[in-house]
């Protein structure tokens, strides 16, 4: 695990989010839906919408439907995998990943992933501030959106 500190000071004034929490494992995602809001708050977030599915491998269709109300600059995905004694640790965690990264690059939205994926409940107890940094990097992958398309429009003007 890296312990390299973060520097987050991001400005969300303007910026709207969704957060889309795995209702699975609640005590672990309640807690990174807590830190989420934080932030979001801290930095000044216009607004924030929080809906709850089943559990993290439902979180990239979520995600997607909320990507095409075109109502938000960012989401942010929280869940929490956490190792048992099959595979489907494996298929959850992989797909969930999977999932929202392909909801991020086909939309252009910004999808953060704040999907814990831990081998024991001890692990992602420690992790639950996940959630702050899922949400602070949702600013930031606004923000720098943002950027690129004024850019752009500036370029076509050109």
């Amino acid at each position: 695990m890296s312990t390299d500190q973060i520097n987050w000071e991001h400005d969300a004034r303007g910026l709207t989010f969704a957060i889309v929490v795995a209702r699975f494992n609640g005590d672990i995602t309640e807690k990174l839906l807590d830190g989420a809001k934080r932030a979001l708050e801290r930095a000044g977030a216009e607004s924030y919408e929080v809906f709850h599915v089943p559990g993290a491998f439902e979180l990239p269709l979520a995600a997607k439907l909320l990507a095409h109300t075109h109502a938000f600059h960012g989401i942010i995905a929280l869940g929490a995998v956490i190792r048992g004694g099959t595979p489907h640790f494996d298929y959850v965690a992989g797909e969930a990943a999977r999932g929202l990264q392909q909801v991020a690059l086909e939309t252009g939205l910004p999808v953060a992933f704040g999907v814990l994926t831990t081998d024991n409940v001890e692990q992602a107890e420690a992790r639950t501030d996940k959630g702050f940094d899922a949400a602070m990097t949702a600013i930031e992958m606004a923000r720098v959106a943002r950027v690129i398309a004024l850019s752009g429009a500036k370029a076509a003007r050109s």
